[in-house]
């Protein structure tokens, strides 16, 4: 048995997640937003397409609303979100991409792109496909939030 072997799917799992993050992180340092923390980088992933909640970020981030809340602030003060009222509810505010944080979440992308790009290529086109089944299929049971 190798040590690989005896690592659970969990933290098989969480290394190439952290090296995709850590990679996504260095790209955005290396376009111009070195201000961008990993928490925050976080939230910003989870902004909808059309405007996301904060109660809504705080859950999926798994944070309380008090930290995202402090998230959110600071991302807003640097240009990355901007508030708007949600047409849905008077009382509610939405958090939505401002041209910053679109600008930020096209250099993730493109490196996010990259990452797995090599990932396949070091996988082969079918181990890649039978993983990506595979990680599909598990979602099914672990994502709450699909």
């Amino acid at each position: 048995m190798t040590d690989d072997d005896a690592l659970n799917l969990g933290v098989l799992l969480f290394v190439p997640y952290r090296e995709m993050e850590r990679r996504v992180l260095v790209a955005l340092t290396e376009n111009g937003f070195a201000d961008l923390t990993q928490a925050q980088a976080r939230l910003v992933a989870r902004i909808g397409p059309e405007g996301s909640r904060l109660t809504d970020l705080a859950a999926q981030a798994q944070v309380t609303k008090q930290t995202a809340g402090v998230l959110v602030d600071q991302l807003v003060r640097a240009g990355y979100l901007a508030r708007e009222p949600d047409p849905s509810d008077g009382r509610a505010r939405l958090l939505r991409l401002a041209e910053k944080g679109q600008q930020a979440v096209e250099v993730a992308n493109r490196a996010a792109v990259e990452v797995q790009a090599e990932w396949v290529a070091h996988l082969g086109p079918r181990r890649a496909a039978t993983l990506r089944k595979s990680l599909v299929a598990l979602r099914e049971i672990t994502d709450s939030y699909r």
